[in-house]
């Protein structure tokens, strides 16, 4: 513990000798609520516009056709008979 407080150069309150847990996980307590509410905020607004490019290729696709239609064309036997009668 002491060589992780170390670490992030923690130094003990006025009055203590040396930094104790309490002090240091409730300073990375509050860090790591900050960064896991940022985080969500974040990754809402990433896929918020995810789901607009999704929407608008969507959109895009509809609003070319991928096929013709062509008018349908009298051919065949069942053609032959009727313009015979």
């Amino acid at each position: 513990f002491l060589e992780t407080a170390a670490y992030f150069c923690m130094k003990p309150k006025m009055g203590e000798k040396e930094v104790s847990p309490h002090s240091f996980f409730s300073i990375w307590h509050e860090f790591s609520s900050d960064f896991k509410d940022f985080w969500k905020k974040e990754n809402k607004l990433i896929l918020q516009e995810r789901v607009k490019e999704a929407e608008e290729v969507c959109r895009q696709k509809k609003g070319k056709s991928l096929y013709n239609i062509r008018p349908k064309h009298d051919s065949g036997i069942v053609s032959e008979n009727c313009s015979n009668t």
